[in-house]
Formats: structure tokens, sequence, C-alpha cells
């Protein structure tokens, strides 16, 4: 995916004011509209501009895309930060469809799932506040006792000029037993201020898991890879085994191949119907790092001298 340098294509600088930006559009919109200009890329320059302006007039988008920084160049083969929007707060709850219809795969990566950028209208002096909404990283094993946690959000606000700051803000939060990857929370009144006697609005916290460094999990359904010695997969053998719920004795069947999966019925993600927890197994093999290794795989060569690993494979 190629990244988009908004700024160059508007032909402005990152600290350009929105009075800058919007001027500087409108000058190049009126050049490269395809009802007016001659050129054959005409019609692609100016839906680039488009999209360009579309983030950039935005306060909030235009916050969220300067968190990436000034290094990438126009062009340049780019993946964002999987976490790169988690604990931003952005009013409204999304795009409506067909908005990002003819923008590129770069600003729908950005800006396309779970996060907003449209302001609630105002009706009268009195007035509810707007919606919020935030993406929140929360550890795996959090699922399965539920947990309390203080998180930290950054707040975008503007100025009488334009001029977008970061404010953060600190809040205690209950997630529940059993929450999954992508349920939302709604936190009554903890979204934008009311107008008047107006209700603040609510905050709405969609959940998304830490990388975890020995799970992956999909939907309700967790898996582990198991690291076993030939002679258990052979052999069969009770391991101890590690879950997010705590230490449970598994029994690998004799005759086990590498990858064989095995199932913990309920030991996944907490809930009326839990998941299940699911065993990969690896066979490691011991390293042959002295005479005495190296002898055992050499004997062990001649008593399956008539095992072939390949096969199936023809050769």
């Amino acid at each position: 995916m190629e990244f988009k340098d908004y700024y160059g294509i508007i032909g402005v600088p990152r600290d350009a004011t929105p009075e800058d930006i919007k001027r500087a559009y409108r000058q190049q919109a009126r050049k490269h509209h395809p009802d007016v200009s001659n050129d054959p890329q005409a019609e692609a320059r100016f839906k680039q501009l488009g999209e360009a302006y579309e983030v950039l007039k935005d306060p909030v988008k235009r916050a969220a895309y300067d968190r990436l920084g000034a290094d990438w160049k126009d062009g340049q083969d780019f993946r964002p930060p999987p976490d790169w929007n988690f604990g931003f707060e952005t009013p409204g709850d999304g795009f409506a469809p067909g908005d990002t219809a003819d923008f590129s795969d770069f600003f729908e990566t950005l800006f396309g799932h779970g996060f907003s950028g449209r302001s609630a209208g105002r009706a009268s002096f009195h007035a509810q506040g707007e919606d919020r909404h935030a993406r929140v990283l929360i550890d795996l094993e959090d699922a399965y006792r539920g947990a309390s946690r203080r998180i930290t959000l950054q707040v975008p606000e503007v100025d009488a000029q334009g001029r977008v700051s970061m404010r953060e803000r600190t809040l205690n939060v209950t997630f529940p037993r059993g929450i999954r990857a992508g349920q939302v929370l709604r936190l009554a009144g903890q979204g934008g201020p009311g107008l008047g006697q107006g209700k603040a609005g609510d905050l709405y916290l969609e959940v998304e898991f830490r990388p975890h460094p020995r799970y992956r999990v999909e939907e309700r359904d967790v898996y582990l890879d198991l690291p076993v010695a030939p002679w258990e997969a052979a052999l069969g053998a009770a391991i101890r085994v590690p879950t997010p719920s705590g230490m449970v004795e598994l029994k690998v069947p004799a005759g086990s191949t590498a990858r064989s999966r095995l199932r913990l019925r309920g030991r996944g993600i907490p809930g009326s119907t839990p998941g299940d927890l699911y065993v990969l197994l690896q066979i490691v093999l011991p390293p042959a790092d002295g005479e005495a290794t190296r002898a055992y795989y050499r004997d062990m060569a001649e008593k399956f001298s008539s095992f072939d690993p390949r096969a199936k494979l023809g050769v």
C-alpha cells in the first residue's frame, strides 16, 4: 500500500492553517477539475485532492494523520503500526456507507474502520453532547477474569484559530468477564459535553486484545502452539499446559504428528457458550550437539532405515 502525502498533494506545509489549506485546495481543484482541464490525468488528480482535503480540513482526522509522523514519502510502501489509532478519542460513530467509495486503500486503512471524524449537529442552545468513539487494548487474560483498568485517551481539541492540540484524560473502566475482541462498551455520559442543560454524550470503546506471546484468538476460541519431544508424540504423554485461566493436564495420544490439533473444551474465552482452547503440536528435535547425541541419531537412522519421510511426495 502506498503512503499518501496529503500535504504535498494539496501543496501546503504541515503547519498550514485551515485557511491556507482551504485556499490551496480550491486553487488546485479549479485547476484540475475534469470539466476544465484537458489533462488526461485530471480526474485522478481531482480525486486525490478531494481525498487529501477530506483529511486535512477535519481537525480530528488531521491530528490522527499527523500522528504517523513526517518521515514518510508520497508513494512509499507503507504499513501503519497495528495500534496506531488505539486510545485516540474521536467524535461521531463512523462513516456512512459510500463516504469513502472513491478514496484510496490508504485512506480506507486509516479511517475506514473504527475511526470516526464527524461531529454531531446542534439543533438548539440546549442540546445533548456528541457521542465519541475510541479503540482500546486489553490483555487476553482480562477476558477470562474480568478486570478494572485505568485507560488514558488522547482527546483532540480545536482552538479558535483551528489549531489542534491533544489533551489526555484518564478513565476507570470495568471490562466484563467474557468480553471479546471487537466488542463495544458504552460508557454513558462520558462523551462530549452537552450545550446548556443538555446531557453529555456517550463514549463507545471498541475492545481489541494486545498481541500475546503465547496465544492466538479467533472469536471465542484460543490457539496455543505446544512444543513436544518426538517420544512424547510417538508414545503418548501427559503434559502440563498453560492456559489463560491456569495450568491444565493434557493427554497427548500416542502416534501424534506435527500440527495435530487437540481440543480443551470450554477453555476458550468464557461466555454462555464458552469457546475452546486448541493445542497445536509442534515436534521439537533435540540438538545433535555432541558425539553422544549424534550417535543416538545414527542409531535411530539404522533402526528406522525403512522409514521414508518423503514417501507422499513420490520422490
